[in-house]
């Protein structure tokens, strides 16, 4: 049975859902290993899954775990979700934003496996912040500020936990139906009621071209509507990074300065004020123009702010300690011009390198250490200005500024 299931996908054919079910589920109980689950695995990564497929097991994944009620909870809950990239903090920023608009947000995020921290380990870099909330605590919380921010509970969608560590380590990980199944059982096993997915192309992204981009995005939208869930979609790009800091407690701070009107305008902040516009139009199912006033309108007068300075207190935080590495190493243009490109996957290696990420599981990130952006695309520079700083705890990481800055 289990020879004639990866047999039948690698010859391109169709799995009914009680042998998807079989493989899956036999794979969570320790019934099939791991060669065998990589070998279906790359098999549905080199031949794709039909619609019905992607269905299945997206069902198969949600009921793997609990499914988690929150309509006990007054008004729409919306939820997002990025396929992540280089710098890309925007749930920091927008989450604050949509609830300070009465909109609950229960938003469950992961941790990084890669060039960056995921947005738990960048909250996590906030000294005393607690990200292994309770259900209980969990709609507590929402009730009491209509926000939290917290870590997957052991129980949400198991499937998915011992899968996508299977992917990591067998170059899986960019299959579109697995990455569609991974993101949309999570979100509606969730609770959320509306899903907004930002979808990451580009160099530093998983997803390499706007083809596959359009492709993942009809496929959640699909899957949305055999749940009852509207699902907005945003392709967003990832050959630059997102604003001017990599590294979680750089990362928090440039939110920080985002949600109290001191950061300079870039594509950080444009595409928070989009994602968090989008949120709060399905949230209060209003038309987006006027929901781009009350974001423009929250960030203004602080509201957003001091709703993320609540969330922090309620779980523990404290922001004034949130400490950066002392030791600094400055990059310097090494010519005159027009910064025409900054390379998003090169910073994503230089970041990995330096410790704000990590390639096993095992490793431990270092919350102090990053790059901070000092010139952006299209700013002019003279010979021996300040491109970027790095910020390292130990050795400083070889790189080349030429890979990584295109100065003309």
């Amino acid at each position: 049975m289990i020879l004639d299931i990866i047999n039948k996908k690698r010859l391109g054919e169709e799995l009914s859902y009680q042998e998807l079910d079989y493989f899956f589920n036999g794979y969570l109980n320790g019934e099939i290993a791991d060669y065998q689950m990589s070998s279906l695995l790359m098999a549905i990564c080199i031949n794709g899954m039909s619609d019905e497929e992607i269905f299945s097991l997206t069902k198969i994944f949600i009921d793997s775990g609990d499914v988690l009620d929150f309509s006990d909870i007054p008004g729409i809950k919306v939820d997002k979700h990025s396929t992540g990239g280089i710098g890309d903090k925007t749930t920091l920023v927008i989450a604050p934003i949509v609830a300070s608009l009465e909109i609950p947000v229960v938003k469950m995020s992961g941790r990084g496996l890669g060039y960056t921290g995921g947005t738990i380990d960048k909250l996590e870099s906030i000294p005393g912040f607690r990200v292994d909330l309770s259900d209980e605590e969990i709609i507590k919380q929402v009730h009491d500020i209509n926000l939290v921010i917290t870590g997957q509970t052991a129980d949400l969608v198991p499937m998915d936990k011992v899968i996508y560590a299977l992917r990591d380590v067998t170059a899986t990980v960019s299959s579109i139906p697995l990455i569609a199944s991974s993101i949309m059982s999570k979100k509606i096993a969730g609770g959320a009621d509306k899903i907004l997915i930002d979808i990451k192309v580009g160099n530093g992204a998983l997803l390499q071209t706007k083809e596959e981009a359009d492709k993942l995005s009809e496929l959640m939208i699909k899957i949305g509507k055999v749940y009852h869930r509207e699902v907005r979609t945003i392709i967003s790009d990832m050959n630059v990074p997102l604003g001017k800091c990599i590294g979680n407690s750089l990362e928090v701070l440039e939110a920080i300065d985002v949600l109290k009107g001191q950061s300079d305008k870039t594509n950080f902040t444009e595409l928070c004020i989009e994602l968090a516009t989008e949120m709060v139009s399905m949230g209060k199912n209003i038309a987006e123009v006027e929901a781009k006033k009350l974001v423009l309108e929250v960030l203004e007068n602080g509201k957003a702010y001091n709703k993320f300075l609540e969330m922090v207190e309620k779980q523990g935080g404290n922001i004034n300690k949130i400490k950066v590495s002392k030791n600094e190493l400055e990059i310097k243009a090494e010519s005159a011009g027009i910064v025409k490109d900054i390379n998003a996957l090169e910073l994503g290696k230089l970041s990995l390198a330096l410790g704000a990420g990590k390639i096993n599981k095992d490793e431990k990130i270092d919350c102090t250490v990053g790059i901070k952006l000092e010139k952006l695309v299209g700013a002019s520079v003279k010979k021996g200005d300040l491109l970027a700083k790095l910020y390292f705890s130990k050795n400083i990481p070889d790189y080349k500024l030429e890979k990584i800055f295109n100065i003309r």
